[in-house]
């Protein structure tokens, strides 16, 4: 079991984008779930994945 605050990232086989229903890579270093086809960045706060459109970072270039 994970620590508290840590990413199960067996989470990922189960969370996709919510704006374009794709995959999702976990970035360890920034806490943060990527998804290329969105563009997008969705933050990770206390091991909880915030999926929400208007919580993520936009994705430079």
């Amino acid at each position: 079991m994970s620590e508290q605050g840590e990413f199960d990232r067996r989470m990922l086989e189960a969370l996709i984008c919510p704006q374009t229903r794709t995959t999702l890579k976990y970035d360890a270093a920034a806490q943060e779930l990527i998804s290329k086809a969105a563009g997008l960045a969705f933050p990770i706060r206390n091991g909880i994945p915030v999926m929400l459109i208007d919580e993520a970072r936009v994705l430079d270039g």
